[in-house]
């Protein structure tokens, strides 16, 4: 078995990143941990991205990244993660990673990420004004092979890139077994079935 591989998917509000994202561990398939930096933050820690508190959320969505890695996933973590708060962890997770790291960065305008926000499958209660004020001209990691996507990728070249560039598209995935496929029964004597 390879090294497992971490793909860091980064950029503003409203850039396409989880939809990247989640589309990326779709088409890879079975073995790929997909971590959500709002999902992370905001649904299991409960906690405000605020400057007046000192956050955890940097600690454990590195540390979660790990465990997965350590398991044999293949992870993609993405997010905001603006450097200001998430700079140092990130560059630990990925010098500290033994397998291969990527950092990919969503470069998109403030106009376009509103635009793109408007569109979104799952609309959520964040105006423009909020965008604003999270927004991040160009917020590179500063990491060794960054790539940088720009706005003019549409949302299959950006998935490719990731593919590709990361090493996903050629790895073989764990599938999961046949839909309806029997394994052994539990202690309850009922098949389990896997879907």
């Amino acid at each position: 078995m390879t090294d497992p591989v971490l793909v860091v998917l980064r950029g503003n509000s409203g850039s396409g990143k989880t939809t990247t994202a989640r589309e990326v561990r779709r088409r890879y398939g079975r073995g790929c941990a997909l971590l959500e930096q709002d999902h992370l933050r905001r649904v299991v820690l409960r906690e405000h991205d605020s400057g007046r508190i000192g956050p955890v959320a940097p600690a454990f969505i590195a540390a979660t990244a790990r465990t997965a890695l350590d398991l044999g996933y293949h992870v993609v973590l993405e997010g905001i993660l603006h450097t200001g708060r998430y700079a140092a962890v990130l560059r630990d997770l990925i010098a500290g990673h033994h397998g291969p790291a990527h950092a990919f960065y969503l470069d998109v305008a403030f106009d376009e990420t509103v635009r793109r926000h408007a569109t979104r499958a799952e609309p959520t209660a964040v105006t423009a004004d909020d965008m604003r004020g999270w927004y991040a001209y160009r917020d590179l990691l500063g990491v060794p092979g960054e790539v940088v996507i720009p706005q003019s990728a549409t949302f299959d070249d950006a998935v490719r890139t990731v593919l590709h560039d990361s090493g996903l598209g050629a790895t073989a995935a764990l599938t999961p077994a046949r839909c309806g496929a029997r394994t052994a029964p539990p202690t309850g004597g009922r098949d389990q079935r896997y879907f």
